[in-house]
């Protein structure tokens, strides 16, 4: 029976479906939406911009993912816990979902969306959801 489930988000109306989707199919779970604020989006660099850019970015990255997890929750009829954290998106679902840094412990079912790439811009953008399905060790279900 599945317990705890993290859904992962990320703005785009197919991971919000994925949490509407995650809902309906397991209405006693306990579920979780994740938002990661990757650093590599960052357009500042480290050493460029002006002092505080990395400070101002990380501001507008979480407040965005505010609004995301807001929006996500919106669009359930119950109760669902949210939770931001930084880092590579594959990796740190996968770290999430292994339940570390987390006293709850493990979740039991990851779900996420599917944006569809396909082609040279999956293999050079790479697949978050291919990089989940491969590498988690709980049941992966990916919304489309």
């Amino acid at each position: 029976m599945t317990k705890r489930i993290l859904v992962a988000v990320d703005g785009s109306d197919a991971a919000a479906e994925a949490v509407t989707f995650a809902a309906e199919e397991w209405p006693d779970a306990h579920i979780t939406a994740l938002h990661v604020i990757n650093p590599a989006d960052s357009t500042t660099g480290a050493e460029g911009g002006f002092p505080g850019a990395i400070d101002q970015w990380y501001d507008s990255a979480s407040q965005r993912g505010e609004r995301i997890l807001a929006d996500a929750a919106d669009r359930v009829d119950r109760e669902i816990d949210t939770r931001i954290e930084v880092g590579r998106p594959t990796a740190t679902i996968l770290e999430v979902a292994a339940g570390e840094a987390d006293d709850a412990g493990p979740f039991d079912h990851i779900v996420l969306a599917s944006r569809g790439r396909t082609g040279l811009s999956r293999v050079v953008l790479g697949s978050v959801a291919e990089g989940v399905v491969r590498r988690a060790e709980v049941p992966v279900t990916v919304v489309r």
